[in-house]
């Protein structure tokens, strides 16, 4: 069986994926996350991500309403660790692409060949309104000619140290850049929608996919199927990474158990809210992000691809989706973070032969 990479998407808002009163509630930190990605990086895994996320959903359980921001806790991160590959998340609306190239530069001088950029085109207006940056709702149906313009300035000024970049959306006038990136600097998009994934095949170096129901670790494969071919016709080798949420415990029967219990405190406030900005985008396609949000079946956890039971189980489940073709990695959230890698560590990764090296 070919191996994977494995990812943790790092807890950089509070209470992690789950909407819910009852799951584990903790604030983000520095220090925990710290924590999370230096026992990640003792444990092989292979990079951390962290999302930008600008305003919660409220409710009871005030999900993602504490937030810290991407790119300066991913270089604080940098500065702590040696082997596992960083990337920060960019709201690309509220952040220039020069500056964000310059942004990068840095990190990458804090951790060399470790960083990446993670492109966020946005699905929830509320965040940009708040600051008075949202184009209006236009934008949903022209974000990733956007986002098409941003990651080639940064390109042009990461290759050249120079940008004359001449765009609808950014125009560069002898833009300087530098020190430049020694080894370059990775791009990774979360493309689902039918434009999502053309984006991704041309621009990205991966791109993250949303495991999909519960306990189906092959479903997402359609999405995979659809980059692959995409990217291929572009003769690109764009990887998938795709996303789950591990809910483990030693017996499918105590996993199980925390599962009903994260459903039954399920804050039905913050899921409205959730459901009424994912739904403003109203030419989302069957495949897009928003699109998922907005259904009802796993929504306490944002209705990401859950696998729940033993430590076998999951490690059989993960083997599974590994084998997908076109996979290459796999990017995971824990209901607790410090516990979950831990487990995942100690008593999954062992079991995994995807992650069995020579």
């Amino acid at each position: 069986m070919s191996t994977v990479d494995i990812g943790v998407f790092i807890p950089i808002g509070n209470n992690g994926w789950l909407i819910s009163t009852t799951s584990p509630q903790y604030m983000p930190s520095f220090e925990l996350n710290k924590q999370v990605v230096q026992k990640a990086e003792g444990y092989g895994f292979d990079f951390a991500l962290s999302m930008i996320k600008l305003r919660g959903f409220g409710g009871k359980s005030e999900f993602w309403d504490h937030n810290l921001e991407s790119f300066t806790l991913m270089s604080a991160l940098a500065a702590v660790t040696s082997k596992i590959k960083l990337y920060a998340s960019s709201a690309i609306l509220t952040l220039p692409p020069a500056i964000v190239a310059r942004m990068a530069t840095t990190i990458d001088s804090v951790a060399p060949g470790r960083f990446g950029v993670n492109i966020v085109t946005g699905w929830q207006s509320a965040e940009y309104s708040q600051m008075g940056l949202w184009p209006g709702d236009e934008y949903f149906g022209y974000r990733y000619d956007y986002a098409t313009e941003y990651v080639q300035v940064m390109k042009e000024l990461w290759k050249d140290g120079v940008s004359n970049f001449k765009g609808k959306h950014f125009q560069m006038e002898d833009c300087k850049l530098s020190p430049r990136p020694k080894d370059g600097v990775k791009i990774v998009a979360a493309g689902q929608s039918g434009r999502g994934i053309e984006f991704a095949s041309q621009y990205a170096d991966f791109n993250f996919a949303l495991g999909t129901g519960i306990n189906t670790p092959t479903a997402y494969g359609q999405a995979t199927s659809r980059l692959v071919e995409a990217s291929a016709k572009l003769g690109r080798d764009v990887g998938s990474y795709v996303l789950f949420m591990v809910i483990a415990d030693e017996t499918d029967e105590a996993a199980q158990a925390k599962w009903k219990l994260y459903n039954e405190g399920a804050d039905a406030e913050a899921l409205s809210w959730m459901k009424s900005q994912s739904s403003k985008d109203t030419k989302a396609d069957t495949h897009s992000t928003a699109t998922y949000l907005g259904l009802p079946e796993g929504a306490v956890n944002l209705n990401m691809g859950t696998l729940i039971g033993s430590y076998e189980s999951i490690a059989n489940m993960l083997d599974e989706a590994a084998g997908v073709p076109g996979t290459k990695g796999i990017m995971l959230t824990f209901d607790d973070f410090l516990e979950g890698v831990e487990a995942f560590g100690q008593k999954i990764q062992p079991l995994m032969k995807s992650r069995q090296r020579s």
